[in-house]
């Protein structure tokens, strides 16, 4: 069975999600959920839809009803929507759809490093370009023949984020399409939700598990003109998302005033830990996302990750060649950065 397996499959790392240790002494701090349950809406959705027969028939193969209200929500064409089992879904379809095997794929880095795997799984090439140390783009962009260049902003793991001239820009220096990776975008100060029929090689991918608690659900959606979601359709799976997961998007997406209250939240939480965190000695990167990345450059940063874990609290450590490692710490409620805040300065 082994020598039938493709080659790129065998030779390949595999993506590591960070760890997920759910027990109630954990605080989880490591893979950038939201920490405030998702809105009421969304439980009274799932109820009605566990009622009567709708889990007997198949869901709606496009997601019709929850593109019809998010177009509302978002003033977009619900045709330009895709919807997704998570945005990694809609980021494997793209790659599916645009990169053939032995292609290329392209990043900055350090970003995502899901998109490595992306291009391992389709044997296509993956090249990066490293941030600038203002983690700007280099300008003019030296690679401009990928097909298909992927741009996270909010990017990970520095929390960091582009502007409209920015992306713009680098969307007309290359060729192919331009994936903007918004899984953190509703946190940010600028999307590109405006861009979409403006920029005509520009897709946007967003996420449910960060701002709209909805991690567990796997829901995202990707926005592009009308002419290419009707192609990206052909190489989704037939039903992607299920009755459950659709009912569940469209409650949260109809309830941004809720949103809207938890969002101002973590924005503040951010704003504590960044001061904190940098009065203890940490190097922090001003964030635009639910986390922020903190750097030393008086002690290793691995101790203190394993000295937290230890305490019972989930960071995620990551290392990139050439940018050194960090700690990404998502914001928490205000209790459990009491409780990180607590535990530093007792390893410090």
């Amino acid at each position: 069975m082994q020598s039938s397996i493709r080659e790129s499959v065998r030779n390949m790392a595999g993506y590591m999600p960070g760890e997920q240790l759910n027990t109630p002494d954990i605080v989880k701090l490591n893979t950038n959920e939201n920490p405030y349950p998702a809105s009421p809406r969304v439980l009274e959705a799932i109820r009605a839809a566990l009622t009567g027969d709708r889990l007997r028939k198949y869901p709606e193969p496009t997601g019709q009803t929850f593109r019809r209200a998010a177009g509302r929500v978002l003033g977009i064409d619900p045709e330009c929507i895709l919807i997704g089992n998570g945005s990694d879904d809609i980021l494997t379809i793209l790659t599916r759809t645009f990169v053939p095997e032995g292609g290329l794929l392209v990043s900055p880095t350090p970003s995502y490093i899901l998109y490595k795997t992306l291009a391992d799984i389709q044997g296509a090439r993956f090249q990066t370009v490293p941030f600038t140390p203002e983690w700007t783009l280099p300008t003019p962009w030296p690679v401009s023949d990928a097909h298909l260049t992927f741009l996270a902003n909010p990017n990970s793991p520095t929390g960091t984020a582009l502007g409209e001239v920015a992306v713009t820009r680098l969307a007309q220096e290359i060729r192919g399409p331009l994936v903007l990776d918004e899984a953190y975008g509703d946190f940010a100060e600028w999307n590109g939700l405006g861009l979409i029929g403006k920029v005509p090689n520009l897709i946007v991918t967003r996420s449910f598990s960060k701002y709209y608690s909805l991690a567990g659900i796997r829901f995202g959606f990707g926005i592009a003109d009308p002419a290419t979601v009707r192609e990206l359709i052909k190489v989704k799976d037939s039903y992607n998302c299920n009755v459950l997961t659709l009912a569940a998007a469209t409650a949260a997406m109809e309830d941004q005033s809720y949103y809207a209250d938890v969002r101002a939240k973590i924005m503040a939480t951010r704003g504590r830990m960044t001061a904190t965190l940098t009065e203890l000695g940490f190097e922090i990167t001003p964030s635009q996302a639910n986390f922020v990345w903190c750097r030393r450059t008086d002690r290793p940063v691995y101790p203190l990750y394993e000295a937290l874990k230890q305490r019972g609290i989930l960071v995620r450590y990551m290392n990139y060649a050439g940018f050194g490692d960090g700690l990404r710490i998502s914001v928490g409620t205000d209790p459990e950065i009491d409780r990180l805040f607590t535990a530093l300065r007792a390893i410090l």
